[in-house]
This record gives C-alpha cells, sequence and structure tokens, in this order.
C-alpha cells in the first residue's frame, strides 16, 4: 500500500537501499577545521571567541538584539523562563502538542503548566483558545493575571513553532499583552522561519533555539537564549554560568546559578555550520516542495507552512486520514528502511503532566493521533 511512497523517497534521496534517517546533519571540512582551531586555541570548554562568536552569527541572523549560548535548547527554556520572572507556584500556558522540553523547563521553575489546544494550520497554540481559556478560568488583578479556581499567579505563555512551522505568533502575543502575560517563544525547531519580517523568537519577550544534531543546524548539542533586552540578556549570561561574579581570580557566587554554559568546541562547529545555513534552508525548501507535489499528485495530505509565514521546513509532515492508518505507515516505511515517526505523545497523557489544567485539546489529539514526519535531511550537495 505505501511502496510507491518509500520508492519516491528513495528516489529524493538517491538512496536505493540503505537506511534513509529523519534528519541527518550536514558537515565537513568546515566544520573539522573549525573545531581544530578551538581546539588549537586550548579554549575548548566554556570560554572561547567561538561562543562570542556563534552568539552574534543567530542575533545577527535572527534580527535580536543580543544572544545567549547554553549546553543545550532545555536549558535554554529553563533559563528563559527564570529570567521572564516565573516563580514557584506559578502557572505557564503551554501547548500539550509539544516535545517534553517545554514542560520540563515549566516544571524546573516550580510552575505548573496549562495546556491549551493548537490551530489545525499552524499546529502550534492557537490564539483563540488561549483568549477563550483566560476568558473562562483566569482574572485580572493588579498584580496580573489569576486562576480564579487555584489563585494561583499566571505568569507566562510559551508557545512551541511546531516542526519549524510559525505560530499565529502576533495573535498570541495580543492576548498575552491583554492579560499581562510574559510571551516566551519556544523556537527551538525554527531557526529560519519567519513571519513577515519577524524571525521566530523574536516576537516575544524572549526566545529560544536548540542546536540537537536532528535540527537545522547543529553544535552536537546547544542552546540559544535571544531578547532585545539588554539586561534579560545580562541576567540569562549569569544565571547560566553558575551565577559567578566577575573576578580575577576569586570564585564568589551571588545566587544560585546553572552550569548551562556551552562549550567553545561546540561553539565553533556551529559557526561553520552557520555558514552553510542559507543553502541548508533552500535545500529544505526543495525537499519540502518535492514531498508538496508527490502528496497532491497521490492525492495526500502535506502539511504545508501557515499562510503569511516562511517556515524553514525542519521535520516535513504527512496527515493521515486515521490513527489506524497512520500506524499501518509508520510500521511499513520503518520496515522499509525509511524512518518515519509520529508526533509526541501530548504532555497531558503523559503521567507526570496528566493531572494539569487544561482546556477541551481535540486538534491536539487530531493532530497527534494521524501525523507522521518523514525524512527531512538537506540533501548532501548542499555545502
Amino acid at each position: 500500500m505505501f511502496d510507491e511512497f518509500i520508492q519516491f523517497v528513495r528516489a529524493l534521496y538517491d538512496e536505493p537501499s540503505a537506511p534513509i534517517p529523519l534528519h541527518a546533519p550536514v558537515m565537513g571540512a568546515p566544520e573539522k577545521d573549525a573545531v581544530a582551531a578551538a581546539i588549537d586555541s586550548t579554549f575548548v570548554s566554556s570560554v572561547g571567541a567561538f561562543v562570542t562568536e556563534f552568539e552574534r552569527a543567530i542575533a545577527d541572523f535572527t534580527g535580536a538584539g543580543y544572544a545567549v549560548a547554553t549546553v543545550n535548547g532545555t536549558a535554554a527554556l529553563h533559563i528563559a523562563l527564570r529570567v521572564a520572572g516565573v516563580q514557584p507556584g506559578d502557572l505557564v500556558i503551554t501547548q500539550s502538542l509539544s516535545f517534553i522540553a517545554t514542560c520540563n523547563a515549566i516544571h524546573y521553575c516550580g510552575a505548573a503548566p496549562v495546556f491549551v489546544d493548537v490551530d489545525e494550520e499552524t499546529l502550534g497554540l492557537s490564539p483563540t483558545a488561549l483568549q477563550q481559556w483566560l476568558e473562562r478560568h483566569a482574572e485580572r488583578r493588579a498584580e496580573g493575571a489569576f486562576d480564579r479556581a487555584s489563585g494561583r499567579r499566571l505568569r507566562a505563555c510559551v508557545p512551541m513553532h511546531t516542526l519549524g512551522h510559525p505560530a499565529a505568533i502576533a495573535a498570541i502575543a495580543a492576548v498575552c499583552a491583554d492579560w499581562g502575560l510574559t510571551l516566551v517563544e519556544d523556537a527551538a525547531e525554527s531557526l529560519g522561519s519567519w513571519v513577515g519580517d519577524r524571525h521566530t523568537g523574536t516576537v516575544g519577550r524572549v526566545g529560544v533555539f536548540s542546536f540537537n544534531g536532528n535540527k537545522v543546524i547543529t553544535t552536537g548539542g546547544g542552546g540559544m537564549i535571544v531578547t532585545d533586552d539588554e539586561q534579560l540578556a545580562l541576567r540569562a549570561k549569569h544565571l547560566s554560568t553558575t551565577a559567578k561574579k566577575p573576578h580575577p581570580w576569586a570564585f564568589e557566587h551571588d545566587e544560585i546559578g546553572f552550569n548551562y554554559r556551552l562549550p567553545n568546541l561546540n561553539a565553533a562547529f556551529g559557526v561553520a555550520q552557520m555558514s552553510r545555513l542559507p543553502g541548508l534552508l533552500a535545500s529544505k525548501r526543495a525537499v519540502a516542495s518535492r514531498y508538496a507535489q508527490w502528496c497532491e499528485d497521490h492525492g495526500w495530505a502535506f502539511v504545508l507552512e501557515p499562510r503569511g509565514a516562511r517556515s524553514n521546513y525542519w521535520l516535513n509532515a504527512l496527515r493521515m486520514a486515521d490513527q489506524a492508518t497512520r500506524d499501518a505507515f509508520l510500521a511499513a516505511t520503518n520496515a522499509a528502511g525509511v524512518m518515519t515517526r509520529p508526533l509526541w505523545t501530548p504532555m497531558h497523557r503523559l503521567p507526570m503532566y496528566a493531572t494539569c489544567a487544561r482546556s477541551p485539546l481535540p486538534m491536539t489529539e487530531a493532530l497527534a493521533d494521524t501525523v507522521v514526519n518523514v525524512p527531512s535531511s538537506a540533501r548532501r550537495q548542499v555545502g
């Protein structure tokens, strides 16, 4: 039943028999040279020129005022929430259709997530569902918004740009501004995605990116916080470097911080990857175009970028008719050596987050049961 699709993917990647991964990095001589330069400098850990260069490159590419490198995207989310003011006992509104790092970072702050539904077009948090939940469950006080049932402070909202497709971020930002919620963008998957002339991650007060091995560019492991607020950036850097006070030799710390610094070796890799980024994005859009055309020709449903947005197409996605068809597709493709994956198990279906407050989540559950990700690597001739 799915043989024709498997043959198409093998032809797309010019791979007749070997396993085809979901998303493999493109790397080579530039990355080797950069890492060698970091080794020659003797600065291989958390201090070095490549960290500063990588931060500057991400800030320049996204248009953010400041960028702060971290050891991974989860660490970036944790620090972003802390500097956004999230405190123990707070509630943070987010989406259940997300990688678990989003909720875990909220939990690390001693806060709890509140789940609202997502939009079918963007796969990201629905501003309508957000507004409806607030109207039904929140009240405004002089110091901010509070959950009427529990009395807990509603501190922030964390939408995710799912699979690299931009959420309806302008509308979400408007709702957050109206209710006094701090907007923290989980842009982990969306480097190279835009809404109009704004890069994802730069609309809210703070945004984060991930450079895990399966992202558009990688540092092996790494993350980045972006913001236009200089004081917020300085505090993020301070917290992520164990809250150590500057001093030529003394180890003095003024609060509990975190050892979330990105090593210079990883940053060197990232600097080299940034030189590839335009080509990688162009190749990934070409791959997405091929998928879209094949799906149109064969009557399949391909997940397109939202109207008015430009997606990086980090992971291409198809939507199946039902869960049984999805499961049959996953079994057939993986048995044939073509890696495919479902979306994440929604957070409200996991035992640690099952009791969290939530709105009705019909679109979240429908998408989780029917969407599959298919091989999405940039083709090897890039770079």
